[in-house]
């Protein structure tokens, strides 16, 4: 199993600049330990994360790491042009030496996106899909010509190619037609912190009904903090498992109260989950001891390709140090 950090450019002190320079000391602390990936995220008209231009961020991270592989957390490819984005993609991976991972999503809950990306909630999924079967033929082949539902090109050949012959693809997604189209294209998977564990074992199950090898790269990304005890640990990582629990619980609340389909239903928790407890049960925080059996039992239970964790403090001497407990004191037992 490897280990990943999980990047959100958390904004915690109202300081852009100091939030997004904190990030990329975390992540230099994570190559300096030897961890072997660092994921970031997208998110968009959040004052509390700063990863609105994704690709620009891990620009940056290209040239200040050198070994750590660098992954999209993911592209939400319903609010972009494909044909962009694959320039965009091929790029990075020359500029990053090849060490580039390509995560893509469909967005959500929030509804802000699907409003001002003049996409609709329903339409998400579907256009990720198309996007990425335009993005595979555009990043490999010449004089692709694609005529879709959403996107359309003609003899289009687009330039640079990217360095590696064949960049690494997770798909974030527990639809049914999602996970065929990535058993079928042979891509990983990728879960965010609030997928359940019945959700991401279903959704190995599935893929591996269409496709037998491939999900045991699962990227599962999981809050973090590890301490001298329980209660440091969760004292410690609250506020911030609070603050992501009420901004995303007002999101999904918002997506209900707006939704034309009467059968909508609130998230669950054998899906997915905002609820405070749930997300502290769910995490890897708390003593050396309680964090190497949580993440025991997700490798067991998922056969897991990477665990990406997110540290969960407000202070960045803080998750520096509990990343470097981990490193000394867990990363070896598990």
């Amino acid at each position: 199993m490897k280990t990943g950090l999980f990047c959100n450019y958390e904004n915690y002190h109202q300081d852009a600049r100091r939030a997004i320079f904190e990030q990329v000391a975390l992540v230099k602390q994570a190559e300096n330990l030897g961890f072997e990936e660092a994921w970031v995220s997208e998110h968009h008209f959040n004052e509390l994360n700063l990863s609105s231009s994704m690709l620009v961020l891990m620009a940056h991270l290209a040239g200040v790491t050198s070994t750590i592989q660098l992954g999209t957390a993911a592209v939400l490819l319903a609010f972009h042009n494909p044909v962009r984005v694959a320039e965009d993609i091929a790029t990075l991976d020359n500029l990053c030496n090849g060490r580039l991972l390509f995560g893509v999503a469909k967005g959500g809950p929030f509804p802000q996106h699907n409003k001002h990306f003049a996409t609709p909630i329903g339409e998400s999924r579907i256009k990720m899909l198309e996007a990425m079967a335009l993005i595979q033929k555009l990043l490999y082949e010449t004089d692709v010509s694609f005529n879709g539902q959403y996107y359309q090109c003609d003899r289009l050949t687009i330039y640079p190619k990217p360095l590696q012959k064949s960049i690494p693809v997770y798909v974030a997604s527990g639809g049914d037609d999602a996970i065929e189209f990535a058993a079928e294209h042979s891509f990983s998977l990728m879960g965010g912190p609030p997928f359940s564990l019945e959700r991401l074992k279903n959704t190995v199950a599935k893929y591996r009904s269409f496709n037998s090898s491939g999900a045991e790269n699962l990227m599962l990304a999981r809050f973090f903090f590890v301490s001298q005890t329980n209660d440091e640990a969760v004292n410690e990582a609250l506020p911030f498992i609070r603050q992501f629990s009420q901004k995303m619980k007002a999101n999904a609340t918002q997506i209900i109260q707006n939704s034309s389909n009467p059968h909508q239903k609130p998230f669950d928790r054998t899906n997915i989950c905002f609820d405070e407890d749930y997300l502290l049960e769910n995490s890897i925080i708390g003593d050396v001891e309680t964090c190497r059996d949580r993440i025991k039992k997700f490798q067991d239970e998922l056969n897991l390709g990477t665990l990406a964790l997110k540290p969960s403090s407000f202070d960045l001497q803080k998750n520096l140090e509990s990343l470097t407990r981990y490193n000394q004191e867990v990363r070896n037992y598990v």
